[in-house]
């Protein structure tokens, strides 16, 4: 079971960056932009990291890279040194994929490295039923507290049904979701499902790039039985976040305080969320069906020093066509998103 404390800050809500994985100029893992990607993240307010997930790339997995307890390692240590000095520990979510065998030996990993949950991935069961699906998590579950996830399609998920997400509440070591179906009607079958099924201690949080800020402020309102039920996306675990990650703080900040409030929501956190997205379809390319959705995100790493280059594990993934004009015209377009300043400020530190 997940640590009281730990699950407290997770119910309250974080800024969560999905990962990247720093790579040499020859595919190798880059060892000390690894560590200053994780150390801006932390230094700029994150209140976890979620290592081994899609941002990371699946591929760090296969035999013949071999890369997947060394991120997590690199991860852990560098958790390690800011818990010393922090009052709230950060959250520690590791990516668990494959088939039973395979996910119940990475979550094994994780637990032993010392994450707190696993982010768990279905991609591998595209054509299990509902009863295998639900035997699966409850296996992994057994292991490390569970994180679900509901990946979009296009880039490797499935389709879960509001009885899938019913059925995996009633897993009593799930603790968080994550929703990144990009579908409105879809998120709204995670959360009607999580709140029919009275489970008031699972984290709702948003995955869906494409929707970060109304998410964030998006009252869920069921009724059952004569009941009102009210649920709320409290915080993110995106790969969006893991570029801006100062601002995005700010924003989850000033989403809370709107929520918490209980007044009409502003119109410039409308014209916000509208430009946070702009700035995602950039980033995620979404004009090509997100092919370029990572190494669009190591583009604005790179601008700002983070990143040596866009290298991923394969080199057929790199930018779409057209996605550096569109990355461009973003940069242009919404400079108070950035937090170049900031990261140039701290950038040789993190790096030493």
């Amino acid at each position: 079971m997940i640590d009281p404390h730990v699950k407290q800050v997770l119910g309250t809500g974080v800024v969560i960056p999905a990962h990247p994985l720093a790579l040499t100029a020859e595919r190798k893992l880059d060892e000390r932009r690894q560590r200053a990607l994780s150390r801006y993240y932390i230094d700029a307010g994150a209140g976890g990291l979620a290592i081994g997930v899609h941002t990371t790339q699946f591929a760090i997995r296969d035999p013949a890279i071999g890369l997947l307890r060394p991120v997590l390692e690199l991860a852990r240590e560098e958790m390690d040194r800011a818990d010393e000095r922090r009052r709230e520990p950060l959250i520690r979510i590791a990516g668990v994929c494959g088939r039973t065998p395979q996910a119940t030996v990475e979550a094994a990993l994780a637990r032993e490295l010392g994450h707190h949950a696993g982010l768990l991935s279905l991609a591998a069961m595209k054509k299990d039923g509902l009863d295998e699906l639900i035997a699966h998590c409850r296996a992994v579950a057994e292991i490390i507290p569970l994180v679900g996830f509901y990946l979009q399609p296009a880039v490797g998920g499935r389709i879960l049904p509001y009885a899938f997400w019913r059925r995996f509440a009633e897993i009593e070591n799930v603790v968080a979701i994550k929703i990144a179906c990009f579908n409105r009607y879809q998120t709204i079958d995670v959360i009607r499902a999580i709140a029919e099924s009275g489970r008031d201690d699972i984290a709702l949080y948003t995955g869906n790039d494409d929707n970060i800020i109304l998410d964030l402020l998006t009252p869920y309102r069921f009724r059952l039985d004569g009941h009102i039920m009210e649920r709320r996306l409290v915080g993110g675990l995106l790969g969006h976040w893991a570029v801006w990650t100062r601002r995005a703080v700010e924003q989850l900040n000033d989403c809370h305080r709107v929520t918490e409030s209980g007044e009409a929501i502003p119109g410039g956190m409308l014209r916000l969320a509208a430009e946070v997205t702009d700035a995602n379809a950039a980033f995620f390319d979404a004009a090509n069906g997100f092919a370029g959705c990572i190494a669009g995100i190591h583009e604005v790493l790179r601008r700002q020093g983070l990143l040596a280059g866009i290298w991923c594990l394969s080199p057929k993934e790199t930018l779409g066509p057209g996605q550096m004009d569109e990355i461009e015209r973003v940069l242009r377009a919404y400079p108070h998103l950035n937090d170049d300043g900031y990261v140039a400020e701290n950038r040789d530190r993190w790096l030493k």
